[in-house]
């Protein structure tokens, strides 16, 4: 009990936590600043020593292509501003945050700050101080809602150091990240806030009071100027809304250049330095820039170019990808459009202070791009203190938030994130996810089922293989009962002297759920009837099962910012070389092709499936590149791969099947053929496979599992005899069928007719391994085999069927094989037990390895 208490987060823990994060965070703030400011000088030094158009470019250049490569090989999550990560991650997106990715966060953002892109370093702070809060609370065993509250604390903290402004970093933490008012997250939020704004003064060479160089600006208001203001608002509202459309753009535009990361923030800092070169020098201290337009009597002139080129160059650097803010360019962008207003409010009424329209306008600017009013309004008060400004700034602020948010409605960070593929989830509780999410969201999709006319005997027999308590049984893949082991118990006594079918004691007409019903309608049918689980249906097509424990699963992963289905890391694969031919046939083949040596061998027996069924071939090359790099980005070579698919293209020409050929750049084999799957429509896939699950240089045989667990079509894998995979005759012509009665089985004895064609005069053995003390053995299921072999008119093939007593399958099978000489032995994975066994390379890798004959797994299609 003490431990467990212990474990609960407590205010004194989340106080000190929050003491020793405001003080990282601002060390790393001020580290930033200092850094990015020395470096930025160096770059202006340079400018005077060398001509401008040769060191601007040149330094932009290579140091955005440095920090670009710091991120890409170090730390993705680093890239951009680094707030929608935070947000994503305080929303329980799975984003990763960390100690690795703050440093590198840091490192990066100096670079590329130094290299001159028109970009923040307030951004950058909030993710290292949201990282760095990660990295510590992981040190301390507290729940998930505590972490989030100091993963908050650091960001605002980051932000509050940055500005020199805590009130607005505990704002900016209510009002866009966290959005909570709880006691114990405003107060974490407000004392690291605190110390990391005093820290950043003490270190930035301030001191504790307030009256920093903003003060001593002219700061005047008077009651005619409030429609100058409002007109200030509306222009700061549309121009951010189209400022925040045309990152987006800019964005979307990098991606379809396909180029790396390093050359994106190479090629933003190239412009910039070449733009820049051809502006003013006081264009090249991007940190100086606000208050020079703020302070001095500058021609409107100026601060349109101001205006105009700020806007360019942020929109280039930002869609870089490069770890830079967009909170510094924002307020020089609301502070050169603030003088141009300011300067026709003076020409016409012949008063007025331009530097407080510009004051103004940066904190309307500010509101119009992050969507955050009240911290928009708090940071320049912070950084002025200019009670003055209160109202005017509160004017503008509101203004220009309402128009860009009915021109340009949502956070732009929500907007990024999605470009990602990210929605954050607006409900964080566990009755949110218990209303949001749905059965089909949770259910398990692999069904382990049994047919409504086995007999008793093979029922028994499945709840003795498996460790399930309960089945659905089904008839033409419909739901027509359930059968529990209590049914089972009970049936066994009644029924000793016949073996009834399973139809005779399952559940008929079982409670079910459909897909749409959320996990608070699942588990009130729980509680209500007091079952563990609920088959899901859709019409009377059984799709899936929830039980109990997927909910609990779904709980405990929402609670610790888990996805209950993580998408994988690798990027989608991207087809460089691809063929089409006339789509006339009813289903699709896919073929994967990697070894030269197989490949035909697998290719002729894709063509006999092919023709039989009056399949189409898809025939698929995947290359592998570093994920280092973008499958889109990178440059291969094809000439070798396309000699391979010639062959399918030499065989399908020949037999008149029609082909479509492709080639696929990926991180993921596994994951390239998935895709293939969903996006050509496949029935069946026919792969090679070593026998298994380690296969260095090559594609197949460690993601064999991820394919026959995911792939929703029809699974065959071969692993071909030492004889076929060495000799172009294909010797198939004895063939071995080992049978349990399960569904795949039937799907494997399918497939027969169209193999054997392979073969010269095939014979077929069907058979069924029976314990040695088992005299009198059930034929059923292999008499029903091969009725439903010799209901296919054009088999020519001698068919027999005889048992083997063995103590094992395997032992029982290697031991025909051996003694009779059989070419290829075929194996349905009858149920998932076997299927595990299969998966994990006990009965089918037993078996391949102890004999030297062709070995084929099939495995039925996934209802999706």
């Amino acid at each position: 009990m003490y431990f467990r208490s212990w474990l609960q987060p407590r205010r004194g823990l989340a106080i000190a936590e929050a003491c020793i994060i405001g003080i990282v965070a601002a060390l790393s703030a001020v580290f930033l600043k200092v850094s990015s400011g020395f470096l930025g000088a160096w770059r202006v030094h340079s400018s005077h020593v060398l001509p401008a158009w040769v060191a601007l470019p040149i330094i932009g250049l290579s140091f955005g292509y440095l920090a670009g490569l710091l991120v890409q090989r170090l730390a993705p999550e680093a890239a951009g501003s680094g707030i929608p990560q935070v947000k994503a991650t305080l929303a329980n997106i799975p984003t990763k945050l960390s100690w690795r990715v703050a440093i590198v966060k840091l490192l990066s953002a100096i670079i590329a700050l130094g290299s001159g892109i028109t970009l923040g370093r307030q951004g950058p702070t909030v993710q290292v101080g949201a990282g760095l809060a990660a990295g510590m609370s992981r040190l301390v065993p507290t729940s998930p809602d505590h972490r989030r509250q100091m993963i908050a604390a650091g960001a605002g903290a980051g932000l509050a150091a940055a500005f020199n402004a805590p009130i607005a970093g505990v704002l900016f933490i209510i009002e866009e990240l966290l959005q909570d008012l709880s006691g114990l997250t405003l107060g974490t939020a407000i004392i690291a806030s605190f110390i990391g704004g005093v820290v950043s003064r003490l270190l930035g060479g301030r001191s504790l009071d307030l009256n920093i160089e903003l003060l001593y600006y002219s700061s005047r208001f008077s009651f005619p100027e409030i429609p100058f203001f409002l007109l200030l608002g509306l222009l700061a509202g549309l121009l951010g809304a189209l400022f925040n459309r045309g990152l987006i753009f800019s964005l979307q535009f990098y991606r379809n250049l396909h180029i790396s990361l390093p050359l994106r923030v190479a090629l933003a800092g190239f412009v910039s330095g070449v733009v820049v070169s051809l502006l003013p020098e006081s264009f090249r201290d991007n940190a100086g820039l606000r208050e020079y337009v703020i302070s001095s009597e500058l021609k409107p002139t100026f601060a349109a170019i101001a205006f105009i080129a700020q806007f360019i160059l942020t929109l280039v650097a930002f869609g870089s990808g490069a770890p830079g803010g967009l909170f510094a360019p924002s307020l020089i962008l609301g502070s050169a459009l603030g003088h141009l207003v300011g300067v026709f409010a003076h020409y016409v009424l012949g008063g007025g202070s331009p530097a407080t329209y510009a004051l103004a306008g940066m904190g309307g600017f500010f509101s119009a791009v992050s969507k955050v009013p009240i911290t928009a309004i708090v940071i320049v008060f912070e950084m002025t203190t200019d009670f003055n400004l209160v109202l005017p700034l509160m004017i503008v602020a509101v203004t220009a938030y309402l128009v860009a948010e009915k021109v340009v409605p949502g956070s732009l960070y929500e907007k990024l994130l999605l470009l990602n593929g990210i929605t954050l989830n607006k409900q964080m509780s566990v009755e949110g996810i218990l209303t949001r999410l749905t059965a089909k969201d949770v259910m398990q999709q692999r069904v382990e089922t049994l047919d409504a006319d086995i007999t008793l005997e093979e029922a028994k027999q499945a709840f003795a293989n498996s460790h399930h308590r309960g089945f659905p049984v089904v008839e033409d893949n419909k739901l027509v009962g359930i059968v529990t082991q209590s049914d089972l118990t009970k049936s066994l006594s009644r029924h000793l002297d016949n073996n009834p079918s399973l139809r005779e004691i399952m559940t008929a007409n079982p409670m079910t759920v459909t897909p749409r019903h959320n996990l608070s309608n699942v588990l009130y049918l729980l509680d209500r009837y007091q079952i563990s689980r609920l088959p899901v249906v859709e019409g009377q097509k059984l799709i899936g099962i929830i039980t109990r424990a997927d909910i609990i699963k779904a709980e405990a992963e929402h609670l610790n910012g888990e996805n209950p289905n993580p998408a994988p890391q690798a990027e989608p694969s991207y087809v460089v070389y691809q063929t089409q031919s006339p789509s006339t046939g009813r289903g699709r083949l896919l073929v994967p092709v990697a070894n030269p040596e197989t490949a035909a061998t697998l290719l002729k027996m894709a063509a006999a499936i092919a023709r039989d069924r009056h399949y189409e071939i898809e025939c698929v090359q995947i290359m592998l590149v570093s994920r280092h790099t973008s499958p889109s980005e990178t440059t291969v070579r094809t000439a070798k791969s396309r000699r391979l698919l010639r062959q399918a293209e030499v065989l399908a020409k020949r037999w008149r099947i029609p082909l479509h050929t492709q080639i696929r750049v990926a991180h993921d084999p596994a994951q390239a053929i998935l895709e293939t799957i969903k996006e050509r429509h496949i029935d069946l896939i026919l792969m090679g496979w070593k026998g298994n699950t380690s296969t260095p240089g090559r594609i197949f045989g460690n993601i064999v599992d991820t394919i026959i667990r995911q792939a929703t079509c029809d699974v065959v894998l071969v692993k071909l005899g030492t004889q076929q995979s060495t000799v172009n005759t294909l010797q198939f012509n004895r063939w071995l069928v080992p049978m349990a009665g399960g569904p795949n089985a039937r799907i494997a004895i399918k497939l027969l007719p169209a193999l054997v064609t392979l073969g010269n005069e095939p014979q077929i053995r069907l058979t069924r391994v029976f314990k040695p003390l088992d005299f009198q053995p059930d034929m059923t299921v292999l008499e029903q085999a091969i009725r439903q072999l010799m209901r296919r008119r054009q088999l020519s093939s001698t068919v027999i069927a005889a048992p083997v007593q063995a103590d094992s399958v395997v032992e029982g099978v290697i031991k025909l094989v051996k003694t009779e000489g059989y070419d290829v032995v075929v194996l349905g994975a009858s149920r998932e037990g076997l299927l595990q066994q299969a998966i994990q390379g006990n009965i089918p890798e037993a078996i391949a390895s102890g004999i030297d004959s062709t070995v084929i797994l099939v495995r039925g299609a996934i209802e999706s």
